[in-house]
């Protein structure tokens, strides 16, 4: 599931570079010197199109991140309480520390 939202997310961003890069930019710029050549073959109300959609974009991409956040948190507890890596963390500790305990002899009182 969330490798599903992971690549929704990669399509829905990809989507909204192309509709970025598609609109006529709103302020001078590098665009400004060719904006008179880019209205005279230009559709009506294509950029009222164009921005609603990029807000759209944003907002699934901004849904679906929440949501996988949610889904990777339930099931990052089952891999984490499995991990191979955490076992044997587990088994180099405990081998340590028995090799660090120090023996315990007996001892004998002598009677005098």
């Amino acid at each position: 599931m969330y490798i599903l939202l992971t690549i929704l997310i990669i399509i829905a961003a990809v989507l909204l570079i192309l509709l970025v890069l598609v609109q006529n930019s709103k302020g001078g710029g590098l665009a400004a010197g060719f904006a008179s050549g880019n209205q005279v073959m230009g559709a009506p109300k294509t950029a009222d199109f164009l921005e609603k959609a990029s807000w759209t974009l944003i907002g699934i991409i901004l849904a679906l991140s929440i949501l996988a956040v949610g889904v990777n948190k339930g099931q990052g507890a089952e891999v984490e309480a499995g991990s191979a890596i955490t076992e044997q963390v587990q088994e180099a500790f405990e081998a340590e520390q028995a090799a660090q305990a120090v023996p315990e002899f007996e001892t004998e009182e002598v009677a005098e």
